[in-house]
């Protein structure tokens, strides 16, 4: 009986899901790192199956080495939900990190476990090459934790190292389309925004990439440039919004940002 128990608990630590995050840091870690390198942002791809697999298919015939898709992975943050993800993009070649977006946090529950159980942590970082990476959790849309804020100066103070430093949250910190640092469809703690950005100027973010609103913006607050994507396959916004994706360059000289529409 006790030999049936052992093997019943071994078949269950063999065969448990690893979190698609944790998976692609994996083979991220496993490659043979190198400049110049691409990779790919995406975002807001739920209810949109049929344009987030069209932008896989292009990525697997890309020379990108992994992609991000910065949140809103799912419609309500329901398990099923998340299991649906997982089996979509187990099915592409490259891998795929996921940012939390608040379309992944059940209405009602605030809960995250979903989220972690399929993807990974909420929030975390990695090294390629010459970069640091660098994944934020606002998926409440208000602010970003105390705790939070704490890690993430110690990761742009290890940053300083590395030549360029990219980071992801879901939630812009302000609406362009209200104007300069305005509220809209972005963080509620203006102040919270106004701190964080501030972070980013003085530690010289090469690059701050969000989503939530679904179109494609680009332009810089204060000292940090940034791009919003949200064209992975949920309704486009009705002020231009399309379907697209995009395409990081990066050299020993810098970055270029390619957009690819589809």
């Amino acid at each position: 009986m006790r030999i049936v128990l052992f093997l019943f608990l071994l078949c269950g630590i063999l065969y448990a899901r690893i979190p698609v995050n944790d998976a692609a840091l994996a083979r991220i870690a496993k490659t043979q790192q190198h400049l110049p390198f691409s990779f790919a942002v995406m975002g807001d791809n739920r209810d949109g199956d049929g344009v987030f697999e069209k932008i896989l298919s292009q990525l697997d015939m890309s020379d990108v080495v992994f992609a991000v898709n910065n949140g809103d992975l799912v419609s309500n943050g329901w398990e099923y939900q998340f299991k649906r993800y997982v089996d979509i993009v187990s099915h592409y070649k490259k891998p795929l990190l996921s940012a939390i977006g608040n379309h992944e946090i059940p209405l009602f529950f605030s809960s995250r476990s979903n989220f972690k159980k399929y993807i990974g942590r909420p929030y975390f970082s990695f090294v390629y090459a010459n970069s640091y990476f660098i994944f934020l959790d606002n998926a409440k849309k208000k602010r970003v934790s105390k705790k939070q804020m704490r890690w993430l100066r110690q990761e742009l103070q290890k940053a300083q190292a590395y030549k360029n430093r990219f980071v992801f949250l879901h939630v812009p910190l302000y609406d362009p389309r209200k104007g300069d640092f305005k509220r809209g469809h972005s963080m509620k703690d203006l102040k919270n925004a106004k701190e964080l950005n501030k972070l980013f100027d003085r530690y010289g973010v090469t690059m701050l990439f969000t989503s939530h609103i679904h179109s494609f913006y680009s332009g810089v607050w204060h000292k940090t440039p940034y791009i919003i994507t949200g064209g992975a396959g949920a309704p486009n916004d009705r002020d231009g919004g399309f379907y697209h994706y995009i395409i990081v360059h990066v050299d020993k000289d810098g970055v270029c940002y390619e957009l690819k529409r589809l």
